[in-house]
């Protein structure tokens, strides 16, 4: 368990309970904790938002977000990719968003690739991590990305907590969720950006019927906001499912180790 200090006010905390996070993800996210068990919570000063990578998902069609992943814990190395490079490429194949993971142990990234990238291409970059800290935030703000993930199976409650935190960095954030429970406080939090995890993280199981469900239930409860299907594509088959549902894609794997980044991205998103 630990105590954050909130956006709003220098004296208010938030509790995160990680002990209500299992398996593989709960590991994890220990570890990201203990990494930023005594770090500065304070923001700074409030930033203007751009909205750069919820404006980016909102252009007609299925937005791709192309992921710089050279690792991951269901598949150990993916590829050893130069990170700007790699972002240059999905780029010209047609991303309309790049994300970076800055996890050092499961995904090999860093805090570099993140500056690197989003300093070094057009389209906004979202930082990939295990959100645990006030800090976290502040560092995707400081090191230039657009955007922020936030997981509801980490944040839990505090969830809306911490979208405000990112909002006053002028960060959009990418709010995941992976079921019902955690589609309806992404909800109640007021996400402007929902994204649907087909993979359970408490077992790296990845089910494609995850995305449609929920996407569909959050239209149904009128969410107008944009919605994101992530994980397990890999073909344009696959994602015949969420083409006319979801506003856009994050594919990492599939890409990064496919040899040839901007043709993978390409041939991905062929309707």
């Amino acid at each position: 368990m630990l105590t954050r200090m909130s956006a709003r006010d220098d004296t208010a905390l938030v509790t995160l309970h990680f002990d209500r996070v299992p398996g593989v993800l709960g590991r994890i996210v220990h570890e990201r904790a203990a990494d930023y068990a005594a770090a500065e919570p304070a923001l700074g000063a409030t930033r203007a938002r751009t909205h750069r990578f919820e404006t980016a998902l909102r252009q007609p069609g299925l937005s791709l977000i192309a992921e710089v992943k050279r690792a991951s814990p269901s598949q150990g190395a993916i590829a050893p990719l130069d990170p700007l490079d790699a972002a240059r490429a999905y780029e010209a194949g047609g991303a309309r968003a790049i994300s970076v993971l800055t996890e050092p142990r499961h995904f090999d990234g860093t805090a570099q690739a993140l500056r690197d990238v989003a300093g070094g291409v057009a389209v906004p970059a979202l930082r990939k991590d295990f959100v645990v800290h006030p800090a976290m935030l502040r560092e995707a703000a400081e090191w230039g990305a657009s955007a922020a993930l936030l997981m509801v199976s980490v944040l839990h409650e505090a969830t809306a907590e911490y979208l405000h935190m990112a909002h006053h960095l002028g960060l959009d954030a990418l709010v995941e969720v992976h079921d019902e429970r955690e589609l309806d406080i992404a909800l109640e939090a007021g996400a402007p950006i929902i994204g649907v995890n087909n993979r359970d993280l408490t077992t790296l199981h990845i089910d494609l019927a995850v995305s449609p469900r929920l996407i569909r239930r959050a239209r149904d409860a009128g969410f107008g906001g944009v919605l994101v299907a992530e994980s397990g594509y890999r073909t344009p088959q696959d994602l015949a499912s969420v083409r006319d549902l979801a506003d856009a894609v994050l594919v990492g794997s599939s890409l990064a180790g496919s040899g040839d980044l901007t043709r993978a991205a390409r041939d991905l998103m062929r309707a």
